[in-house]
């Protein structure tokens, strides 16, 4: 739904900051470089508001309500109160709490009747792709991550790739670099990165999958995506609480189950409950965000049902561990959970003085008997690390 496309930003953060600084161009060349507040809903992306930030603006948050939606009340305060000086609003959509924005409309054309732009950060374009145009939403700016809707490897560092898309009155105001003339408008914001187009020779990779998966099947993935991240919810549903949900009862391409209720009558939190993942095989979902104290599940369209429904048993199987303790059959600190994940050299050691078998601790499935995952770290204070840093350097007279 837009008019015109960078593929220069090398990461969803560069798209961000593009993004931003193609409107903040826009408003200087429209005689209005006053505008510099950029709204961001609490529900917003961790880095929109450092990309904010960079681009010279101030940030402002606006408060979401109970379902996890951007409250439409105060951001209408908070757009009169800043009406000359507004310059943009940044909505996740869907939004970081895993619902679909039911006001994301209504939203644009509020920040648009006060004299701003609106910044829809597609981070989460797997769940609208072939069923939506953001630009039809009326927002002005997207940025999309390659890595995440299209196919690119995320692993070891990347690379990334961020493109920047933009409505009609912007176009003018893409990366463009020094060096070569091609490379975008000549009134454009400069570059956004050191290469011209970006991390081009990755792009083929995003090609070919579009190439191949085609209209149906673009569809398709996006369909199994919300379907998978609603099958999680509806069957954890019944053993941990689901923070946020549409006006339907769903949700859109991924969940947070809130672990704080646990943490309040057991003392487990969302950290016990990551490392016990560990002994079934599984890596943690996303810890404390964007709501401290829960975890964020988005099983997306690549994971097959088998493998979700084995995700899903080892919650369960972590939930019943969670109800001994609420019932008095183990103390919290004699638990498996506080004490995953377990290395095969402690489930191997000549002592044993847990209060658990050592089945129950590396086996709790009889699917890992077959196959299983060993950490190869035991717990750790992670707190006391992150406080107390060792440097692993040489020591200065080495290098004499």
């Amino acid at each position: 739904g837009y008019s015109a496309i960078s593929l220069q930003p090398n990461a969803g953060s560069q798209g961000e900051l593009a993004g931003l600084l193609a409107i903040q161009k826009y408003h200087q060349s429209r005689g209005e470089p006053e505008r510099n507040i950029c709204l961001i809903p609490a529900s917003a992306h961790g880095t929109n508001a450092a990309s904010a930030a960079m681009a010279g603006m101030k940030v402002l948050v606006v408060e979401c309500d109970e379902n996890g939606n951007v409250d439409l009340e105060d951001l209408k305060a908070k757009c009169k109160d800043n009406h000359e000086s507004l310059s943009s609003v940044m909505v996740t959509y869907p939004s970081t709490h895993g619902v679909f924005e039911e006001s994301i409309t209504e939203i644009c054309k509020l920040v648009h009747d006060h004299g701003g732009q609106g910044y829809l950060d597609g981070a989460n374009l797997n769940a609208l792709v072939g069923i939506a145009q953001p630009g039809k939403f009326g927002a002005d700016v997207s940025h999309l991550n390659l890595h995440k809707t299209f196919c690119i490897p995320h692993g070891g560092g990347g690379p990334g790739v961020g493109p920047v898309a933009v409505a009609d009155h912007l176009k003018s105001y893409l990366p463009n670099h020094p060096l070569i003339e091609d490379s975008g408008p000549s009134s454009g914001i400069g570059p956004i990165s050191a290469s011209p187009w970006g991390s081009a020779s990755i792009l083929p990779i995003s090609w070919a999958y579009i190439a191949m998966m085609g209209d149906k099947d673009l569809l398709y993935a996006t369909k199994i995506a919300i379907l998978s991240a609603n099958y999680v919810a509806k069957k954890l549903g019944h053993y941990y609480p689901v923070l946020f949900s549409g006006e339907e009862g769903f949700v859109a391409h991924e969940c947070i189950i809130d672990i704080r209720p646990i943490t309040q009558s057991t003392g487990v939190n969302s950290d016990d409950i990551a490392k016990r993942l560990m002994d079934f095989g599984f890596h943690a979902p996303t810890m404390s965000f964007p709501v401290a104290g829960t975890l964020m599940i988005e099983p997306t369209e690549s994971e097959s049902l088998s493998e979700i429904d084995r995700f899903c048993e080892a919650m369960i199987i972590i939930r019943k561990e969670i109800t001994d303790i609420e019932n008095g059959v183990i103390k919290y600190s004699d638990s498996m959970l506080h004490n995953a994940p377990h290395t095969a050299f402690h489930v191997t050691s000549d002592t044993w003085d847990m209060q658990y078998t050592r089945a129950q601790a590396a086996y709790p499935v009889d699917f890992l008997k077959k196959n299983k995952y060993w950490p190869p770290v035991g717990r750790i204070d992670g707190a006391h690390g992150d406080k107390n840093l060792m440097c692993s350097c040489p020591d200065i007279n080495e290098y004499r």
